[in-house]
């Protein structure tokens, strides 16, 4: 796979690690998290810090959110400043967060009438896990755009 430019936001105990997997394989990665303290080893290591999930948007084809609750998924994807505003039709949303089947059908309808592909990808293995790319990642979405972006989730997990 091409080295790409994909957006990150929650970097926290788990998008940290899981962030920095794709910095050291060579993508460039654009991010956000709600402290940005807790992203300085990510900027110290090569991403680009951005004030606001649609700035991270702007920048990426592939935008990926781990984050505590489905209600800071849904302020983060479809919010005031969220990821929404300012993707392009044909990026695709990955939604890592232990979230709601239905809140991902949601965010999925809202993205698709955009021309955004989501991805509801739930991962299992915790902080140890995503510190040793060991992580199960369960997807659900479009077979095709799973299939896009395959690569990137095994640099992430595992199963």
């Amino acid at each position: 796979m091409d080295l790409l430019d994909i957006g990150w936001i929650g970097t926290g105990v788990m998008g940290r690690s899981m962030c920095g997997h794709l910095i050291h394989r060579g993508h460039k990665l654009h991010i956000h998290n709600r402290t940005r303290e807790k992203a300085e080893d990510l900027v110290q290591a090569g991403a680009e810090w951005c004030d606001t999930p649609d700035a991270v948007a702007r920048k990426s084809d592939i935008i990926f959110t781990m984050v505590g609750y489905p209600q800071d998924v849904e302020q983060v994807v479809s919010g005031p400043q969220g990821l929404l505003q300012g993707t392009h039709p044909g990026a695709v949303i990955v939604d890592m967060t232990t979230s709601s089947p239905d809140l991902a059908k949601l965010l999925s309808q809202r993205a698709a009438g955009k021309g955004v592909h989501l991805l509801d990808a739930p991962v299992s293995g915790g902080d140890v896990g995503a510190r040793e790319a060991t992580l199960a990642i369960m997807v659900g979405g479009k077979k095709e755009v799973f299939e896009k972006i395959r690569p990137l989730f095994e640099i992430l997990g595992k199963t």
